[in-house]
């Protein structure tokens, strides 16, 4: 008789609970003895409020977890994130303040000239900061993420919310990802957009130093490495995350755009701003490579067909080649599958399915002489790849890349072969829904790969953390988060070798902890 279970809605688009102090889990099996540190995720976990709900998953208010490895044991807890956003719906019991996919009024009864007030003090808004993307590091100070210009400063180990800061204050930003790079130094390297900068929109990388002797915010020091023209004024391309080698910034410029206009109007025309994101299939892609030290950008073009993507792998350079991987969609609908409505269907309707992820590799060879070879010219002399780099008649090169594997998405890798070559990479397999149901080891030298999979389980994005006499690039284990739909088995946090990619400890939380989106692993300090 199989065992009782609960559906996919009350698993994924219930409302989570706090568990605010730290609550040890049951381990069964061996968690290494070295493995010391605290594993930090964010993601929705508060879907309504009041008679009042959520209409995308990526709208639900951000609920922080933490899992603490300390001499074979583990301890769980978990906050909502106290944003400004939080504490104005919860007074409110209702929710009021707008979101990418759910649209809010603070005040219903308001008459025409206040709703005319609150448009044009909405124009180009001061977005929520209900921050539910991820935990980034500036300096010593860490911050729940997403992508807009506030982010909110929290305690680690205690997961209290220590206030909201604006990236307004420090650089010109209306929106910057939550997936910066961390150099061997302890510097953070991120990107935004500014729409309304003076000289018209621009793409804006940026430098967090490490924190100095003085112990002053990192963000203080906040440099700025360069800016890229936006190629279409009205139309700054999305990007969730960018790629980074040791000398180079990459850049990709999607046919994935956010139409300003209608995001200047949205407020008055009741439209929310993920309703203002537009995907143009018959544009291309343009790949914007920028050297890390001089901020300058190489000048020839290098472009490729339209595609949507969210997610970098890795980037590195291999003779006079630099190679960056990408997980990329034929079209923009992964987002239409994270409305509540979807969400909450059993199974995909015939002709509704979305495109799935594809990682694929793109080369770019950045020490070519384009003088001397004729042009339909494959530059490209790497000999583990099919991706190519295809001279054109006006000087610049177009890209087809390399399908490395089908399926998988929110991908990680050890984070020691950032910027470097790796041969492996790891992430949540995805068959044919936003649901995931394995956890996938790839190797990108061999092309096969490894999975780990238990019924009725949902595991989260998979973390590796290498293991302190690590040899090779896999010695370490995979974290992750996985909830339950049978109701007799607990959520876990599942410990595979990473090598093997067998299981050797699962913690079984007796708490309620929901599917989250990204996180890091903060290691304990000897």
């Amino acid at each position: 008789m199989a065992e009782p279970a609960q559906n996919i809605e009350s698993a994924f688009c219930r409302n989570g609970k706090e568990t605010p102090e730290p609550l040890r889990a049951e381990v069964t099996g061996t968690i290494p003895s070295w493995l010391q540190g605290t594993l930090l995720r964010n993601g929705p976990g508060l879907f309504s409020v009041g008679d009042t709900s959520y209409n995308h998953w990526f709208d639900g208010m951000s609920l922080i977890h933490s899992f603490t490895f300390k001499d074979g044991e583990v301890h769980y807890r978990s906050k909502f994130l106290k944003s400004e956003t939080y504490k104005k719906n919860i007074a409110a019991n209702r929710i009021v303040v707008t979101e990418f996919g759910t649209m809010a009024y603070p005040d219903p009864c308001k008459n025409i000239f206040s709703k005319a007030f609150t448009y044009l003090l909405n124009t180009i808004p001061n977005f929520t900061d209900n921050n539910l993307v991820n935990i980034i590091r500036y300096g010593e100070d860490y911050y729940a993420a997403s992508e807009i210009n506030f982010i909110n400063q929290i305690n680690p180990s205690t997961l209290e919310t220590v206030g909201r800061v604006n990236y307004k204050n420090h650089i010109a930003l209306n929106l910057a990802t939550a997936h910066p790079h961390y150099d061997e130094e302890g510097n953070t390297y991120n990107m935004g957009t500014s729409i309304m900068a003076m000289t018209g929109p621009k793409y804006v990388i940026f430098k967090v130093p490490a924190t100095d002797k003085e112990k002053q915010p990192a963000l203080k020091k906040l440099e700025q490495v360069c800016s890229i023209p936006v190629r279409s004024n009205l139309y700054p391309s999305y990007f969730h995350s960018f790629g980074m080698t040791e000398n180079y910034i990459i850049f990709v410029e999607q046919a994935f755009k956010l139409d300003v206009i209608r995001l200047a109007t949205a407020y008055f025309r009741g439209e929310t701003w993920g309703r203002c994101l537009k995907y143009d299939k018959d544009d291309v892609t343009l790949f914007h490579l920028i050297d890390r030290k001089t901020g300058k950008a190489v000048d020839t073009k290098f472009y490729g067909d339209a595609f949507v993507f969210f997610h970098h792998i890795n980037a590195y350079e291999e003779n006079g080649h630099v190679v960056f991987d990408l997980i990329t969609y034929k079209d923009a609908s992964l987002y239409d599958m994270f409305y509540m409505e979807n969400m909450k269907k059993e199974v995909q309707e015939e002709g509704k399915t979305v495109p799935p992820p594809v990682s694929q590799r793109f080369v770019i060879p950045i020490n070519a002489d384009l003088k001397e070879v004729p042009v339909g010219t494959n530059l490209v002399k790497l000999q583990d790849t099919s991706a190519t780099a295809v001279l054109q008649k006006d000087g610049s090169l177009f890209l087809t890349p390399d399908s490395l594997f089908e399926g998988l998405e929110l991908p990680g890798i050890n984070y020691k072969y950032n910027t470097k070559k790796h041969r492996y990479f790891y992430g949540s397999r995805i068959d044919w829904s936003p649901k995931i149901t394995k956890v996938t080891k790839v190797d990108a030298v061999t092309r096969t790969y490894m999975e780990w999979t238990e019924e009725d389980c949902y595991p989260s994005e998979p973390v590796f953390v290498a293991s302190p006499d690590a040899v090779d690039e896999d010695d370490g284990v995979i974290l992750s988060s996985v909830v339950s739909l049978n109701l007799k088995k607990h959520t876990f946090m599942l410990v595979l070798d990473a090598k093997t990619f067998k299981e050797i400890a699962r913690a079984s939380i007796n708490a309620s902890v929901h599917l989250d989106l990204h996180g890091l692993f903060i290691h304990e300090k000897s």
